[in-house]
């Protein structure tokens, strides 16, 4: 070996580089050949649509905004372009030209959700092999320190003023009342709610299928008022056919229900309840009001499986592993909440139930 040829201590590579000085080719030339041999990286105006299109509903609903602004902002770059410090900066912007609500927080969930949108965008990048891992910029960008939530355990005169606004007011009274009878018996997200189908009602065993963020799946039981009531409700407005396809909560006309009846219902009781509209009040604080209730009656490994969370192995050591609720036990904190008897119960309670209104 000469003089001028490098060595690396290891013989392959010595060869290695004895044949490429033979040949008058540096590692440089073949770095820079294959990368002359890749299609171009591509822009974030070509990419996005291709992940909005291969996302699921939920994801593209709470990142579509981010990635529009990602768009409007870098369309014409390409992925490999921005820095860890122009994501972080373009973050800041977002978060300074915020919709400021009444319940908003300085901005720190806005600036997050695009974190995790941007995360999601480069996640897939890297899986297509458009980016190196190690070269993922927006991996590099440290989240805010999430708040703690603000919510609280509604007691049952409110949730009492909160039906009783639903029952007399509004356009459709029935179809709210129903709505929040679900999420006050099940405890779910709205898109529990928004991707319940006529097939996802067991109701021999008073139970529904909740689809929800994630993927996730899984079966809740509800009590029998509640399951006569939804299988009405698809009975009246829906197609009739038990085995019939498309969401079941729907309007007198048969269209399914979106977010946005949220949005009307949760506005409507704002402006009859000024505490309700101060604070921000809509389904996500059923929810916490529900699992507060289950987890102080029947305790944490009932409320977890209540609420659909599943256990890692740091939240409460490996103990754990081992703290696990059946459906009878879920079956019957819903037995025990809503007064009435449940087919799965596994025991009777003497808890003081919830008042879930609604139906």
């Amino acid at each position: 070996m000469s003089a001028e040829t490098p060595t690396s201590g290891r013989p392959e590579i010595d060869a290695a580089l004895v044949l490429l000085a033979k040949l008058g080719v540096s590692p440089a030339d073949l770095i820079a050949a294959a990368a002359a041999s890749r299609p171009p990286t591509p822009t974030f105006a070509e990419f996005v649509p291709q992940v909005r299109d291969a996302v699921p509903d939920g994801t593209r609903r709470a990142y579509g905004s981010y990635w529009n602004r990602v768009v409007q902002q870098w369309g014409t770059r390409r992925l490999n372009d921005p820095t860890p410090l122009e994501i972080e900066q373009l973050g800041k912007q977002i978060r300074a030209d915020r919709v400021v609500r009444r319940n908003g927080r300085g901005g720190s969930s806005a600036e997050e959700n695009y974190i995790a949108a941007m995360r999601c965008l480069y996640q897939r990048a890297v899986t297509n092999g458009h980016v190196a891992a190690a070269d993922n910029p927006a991996a590099k960008v440290a989240k805010p320190r999430r708040q703690a939530s603000t919510r609280w355990a509604l007691p049952n005169a409110r949730l009492a003023e909160i039906n009783q606004v639903a029952a007399t007011t509004g356009n459709d009274p029935q179809l709210d009342l129903l709505l929040l009878r679900f999420h006050t018996e099940t405890a779910c997200r709205r898109g529990g709610a928004l991707n319940l189908g006529r097939t996802d009602l067991d109701e021999l065993q008073c139970l529904v299928r909740l689809r929800e963020k994630g993927g996730t799946e899984r079966w809740q039981p509800v009590s029998p008022t509640l399951m006569r009531h939804l299988a009405d409700h698809w009975e009246h407005r829906g197609d009739g056919i038990v085995q019939g396809t498309g969401p079941l909560f729907r309007y007198r006309n048969g269209r399914p229900i979106t977010h946005r009846r949220y949005d009307y219902l949760w506005t409507r009781v704002g402006e009859h309840l000024p505490w309700a509209a101060t604070h921000g009040i809509s389904a996500h604080w059923l929810r916490h009001t529900i699992i507060t209730w289950v987890e102080r009656t029947f305790g944490y490994a009932i409320a977890r499986a209540y609420a659909g969370h599943t256990a890692t192995g740091s939240e409460i050591g490996a103990t754990g592993t081992y703290i696990k609720a059946d459906i009878s036990e879920i079956a019957t904190a819903v037995s025990v909440l809503t007064g009435e008897p449940h087919p799965l119960a596994g025991h009777d309670s003497e808890a003081i139930p919830i008042r879930v209104g609604g139906v």
